[in-house]
């Protein structure tokens, strides 16, 4: 492993930071702060620090303890640190909740996903990056999606740790004729008596109808992470469009409402995630295939490609009020997101890598599942900050339709109200 030691910010600014979001003091520790910033080193000087009897403390998703565990105590024993390591599978879903309903308390280096970080930010949960050195090497080594994702207004915020949290279309080559069409997808399924699984009646996934019409929904954050205001048109012709694409689909004798391939039978084809590939993998065997999502010819009869959310696992560090200790973490968490560390995990569990040099690996490209994800990623919209409203907003109508309280006997203009009353209350989450 290469030790990066890069510039580190005042621990006094560090000191303020932490001690502001905890609301609490210590003039000791400012003290012993300060005194350690005016030491700070270059890249290649070693560490004024070796964190004996000290403790890190690092969340990820259970898939990658392990490995995490190993490759930071050897990234820890090769540069001369002491610290003791606790890795805990906490994952990137509930790693931002736990954070701030515990600042002090929580981890020092932390995985989350991206739609986390207005939270972790308005918290003071989660180090800045930009003005220390880290954001240089983060913005010429990683995809700019992904260097997006781990900025909060203009500042950098965490490191690119993946670029895979996407979805995309698995299917059985041996029932699927033409994966490009969401119609032909539907009709082979039939005709085989297979299961196509997409999820409906989900925010995450039902985007992929309405932002593939061209349709908008976003929403606009203060610098405390409140949501200021709401920019969406889904009560529009292109809105009618999506929802009734949505309603003929679930009423095909193939449709399963699903995105899962643990919960799924008799799969013809599933929109699914990289997490699933090697489930994927064993189901289809050599049948396995997978794509970027089909395109649609909808009511107005003009053709249209499915779109997605796109996001990315990010990795943390907690202001500290000791300047070694957040050196240390900050060292750490810039090798555990590296090119080398990347291909680890990729190799490990098959997470999709958001370095470029990464991705551009022989094993990266020819992974089915990431390639079909790559493809899908021209037509998809970073996924931003939303409300938990949203997501119940979101589910609701498509349960509405999976219910058959919304058919396609349904008028246009009971449609157009149905959304109408969907865009306001989008709206109203930020008043």
């Amino acid at each position: 492993m290469k030790k990066k030691l890069l510039a580190v910010l005042l621990a006094g600014t560090m000191t303020v930071s932490m001690l502001s979001a905890c609301g609490s003091s210590s003039s000791s520790s400012s003290t012993s702060s300060s005194s350690s910033s005016s030491e700070s080193s270059s890249s290649e000087e070693a560490s004024t620090s070796t964190g004996a009897g000290e403790t890190i403390t690092i969340w990820v998703a259970d898939a990658v303890t392990s490995l995490t565990q190993t490759m930071a105590e050897e990234f820890m024993a090769e540069n001369g640190y002491e610290y003791t390591i606790v890795v805990e599978s906490v994952g990137e879903g509930d790693a931002a909740s736990n954070m701030i309903t515990d600042v002090v308390g929580g981890a020092d280096i932390f995985g989350f996903a991206q739609d986390q970080l207005a939270r972790l930010v308005a918290a003071g949960a989660v180090q800045q990056l930009t003005g220390t050195g880290y954001d240089t090497e983060i913005e010429a080594e990683n995809g700019s999606g992904s260097v997006e994702a781990a900025t909060f207004g203009s500042t950098l915020y965490a490191f690119p740790m993946s670029a895979d949290n996407g979805y995309f279309l698995y299917y059985d080559s041996s029932v699927v004729t033409d994966p490009t069409s969401l119609e032909q997808i539907v009709a082979d399924c039939e005709a085989a008596g297979k299961n196509f699984y997409f999820e409906i009646n989900s925010g995450w996934y039902n985007v992929a109808f309405f932002f593939g019409t061209g349709c908008t929904l976003t929403y606009e954050t203060n610098d405390d992470g409140t949501f200021a205001s709401c920019d969406v048109d889904y009560a529009s012709d292109a809105g009618l469009v999506a929802l009734k694409e949505i309603i003929e689909l679930q009423s095909s004798s193939a449709f399963q409402n699903g995105s899962s391939l643990s919960s799924a039978t008799n799969v013809g084809a599933i929109v699914d995630g990289t997490w699933d590939s090697s489930a994927a993998q064993e189901l289809f065997g050599d049948n396995y295939a997978a794509a970027k999502l089909p395109s649609f010819v909808g009511s107005d009869g003009e053709t249209y490609q499915l779109s997605a959310f796109s996001g990315y696992k990010l990795l943390g560090v907690k202001p500290q009020t000791d300047a070694d200790k957040l050196k240390a973490c900050l060292e750490l968490a810039q090798y555990l997101t590296s090119e080398e560390a990347q291909l680890e995990r990729f190799n490990e569990v098959g997470w999709g890598p958001s370095n470029l040099n990464a991705q551009a690996s022989e094993e990266v490209q020819a992974d089915v599942a990431l390639s079909a994800l790559a493809a899908q990623s021209n037509y998809s919209v970073g996924q931003g900050q939303y409300p938990d409203d949203y997501w119940t907003l979101a589910t609701a109508l498509g349960d509405d339709i999976i219910s058959g309280n919304i058919t396609s006997s349904t008028s246009d203009d009971d449609l157009m109200a149905t959304l109408e009353d969907f865009e306001t209350k989008c709206i109203s989450y930020a008043q």
